[in-house]
């Protein structure tokens, strides 16, 4: 991965994707997650603030080589809601199936109210796509922290876990995106970190760029880290 060139990026927002970010996912547990919720879209709007020609949401699960677009849709049923969220513009039988991280992108660029273009990648082609693309863009970053910061975690308590969201929560802040590519890429298997190649991909693309950066949310409701942030990019 490499940066890419002044003039491409004009915000960031890092949002986590967890099912229950969706009221209707998460049922009586909603006020939970609801101060989550409001954080992301704040991200969001501050990022779509910067006016972009288009937004590239990038996460985890997408097959490298493939970009989603109009006429691609996910789901929640597998979350227990019988609810079809379209990438861009209405879906199309023969559309390609979003992987969560782009089905909940698309959920919260909805109610941030954008209309706009809109295109989606997993992280090992981010770089690529900035590339291609004209005027001014924004990038919605989807991924969790650690999935073993408590006892009752999914993938039970591991004491680095902890450090591990604060440094990335540091470096969200500092708009730092050295620090965020020289994560260490192990982390996503070793602290169950699904959000790690998302945020290397954004860190190395930004590479000597200034960025301003602002932490919306570092919380761990269930045992998961969820950062939430933006960067503005000059």
């Amino acid at each position: 991965m490499s940066a890419v060139p002044a003039g491409r990026f004009a915000a960031v927002a890092f949002c986590p994707q967890p099912p229950l970010l969706v009221p209707e996912v998460a049922g009586r547990a909603a006020e939970e997650t609801a101060a989550v919720r409001r954080a992301c879209r704040d991200a969001v709007e501050a990022m779509l603030g910067a006016r972009p020609e288009v937004v590239v949401v990038v996460g985890g699960g997408a097959p490298e080589g493939v970009r989603f677009g109009a006429g691609d849709s996910g789901d929640l049923r597998g979350f227990g809601v019988d609810r079809e969220i379209p990438f861009s513009g209405p879906a199309r039988p023969d559309g390609r199936r979003l992987p969560l991280a782009h089905t909940l992108g698309a959920w919260l660029l909805d109610g941030a109210g954008h209309g706009g273009a809109r295109i989606g990648v997993g992280p090992a082609d981010l770089s690529g796509v900035l590339t291609t693309l004209s005027g001014a863009v924004g990038v919605l970053a989807m991924g969790d922290g650690s999935a073993r910061r408590t006892l009752k975690a999914p993938g039970y308590l591991d004491p680095a876990a902890e450090p591990f969201d604060g440094a990335v929560a540091a470096a969200l802040e500092a708009g730092d995106p050295a620090a965020l590519a020289a994560l260490d890429p192990a982390a996503e298997q070793w602290l169950l970190a699904a959000g790690v190649p998302t945020w290397r991909a954004v860190g190395a693309a930004l590479s000597g760029r200034r960025v301003a950066g602002r932490l919306h949310a570092h919380e761990a409701p269930y045992g998961v880290g969820y950062l939430v942030a933006d960067w503005s990019v000059s």
